[in-house]
């Protein structure tokens, strides 16, 4: 229970602040415990942070799950989850500011979780499982989570042309229908 109090709170903090901006303090604080608790859990900050963005990773992959029969409406699940919840990518956009070393903390088991991610969509597509399937899911995510990345793109892009509440679902329904177009190519493509 306390545990998640931490990651709840951590995930608030983080998301705001980034590592080096976050304070242990302000995280027990917000999570009703002793910041000694944090320490004890997870080490270190920088431990506390890795905890936290595994746990929104996992929260994301048990949301959306792996690209199914239609990957235009898995990408439409990917958008949905990001706008709904953007503070996992704060976190990975703290994440590669932050991040000094040529990896990250949980590398192999995030690698492995999108591996076979790349094989479903591979599987899906009718292509082989490796760096163009690998590269096409790089695209559907970019495709599906940048708008929530930097939603003032979307404003500054989109917003003049649509009524502020339309935003996002007109924003939604053309990254979900310029998925489908991409998913519908390259299975040609694969069948030729």
């Amino acid at each position: 229970m306390t545990k998640q109090k931490l990651l709840g709170a951590a995930r608030q903090e983080f998301a705001a602040l980034g590592v080096a901006g976050a304070r242990v303090d302000r995280i027990a604080e917000l999570a009703g415990v002793n910041k000694e608790r944090v320490y004890g859990h997870f080490g270190s900050k920088e431990g506390l942070f890795a905890a936290t963005v595994g746990a929104a990773m996992d929260e994301l992959t048990e949301s959306v799950g792996k690209p199914g029969d239609d990957v235009a409406q898995w990408v439409g699940s990917v958008y949905d989850f990001h706008r709904e919840r953007p503070e996992l990518l704060r976190l990975l956009l703290w994440e590669a500011l932050h991040q000094r070393e040529p990896s990250v903390a949980g590398e192999q088991d995030r690698a492995e979780g999108y591996s076979l991610k790349v094989d479903a969509l591979a599987e899906r597509l009718g292509i082989a499982s490796g760096p163009e399937a690998a590269v096409m899911l790089l695209s559907l995510i970019g495709l599906a989570a940048w708008p929530s990345a930097v939603p003032q793109l979307s404003r500054l892009i989109v917003g003049s042309r649509v009524d502020a509440e339309d935003l996002g679902p007109v924003v939604r329904e053309c990254v979900v229908e310029l998925a489908g177009r991409v998913a519908a190519t390259q299975v040609r493509h694969a069948g030729s």
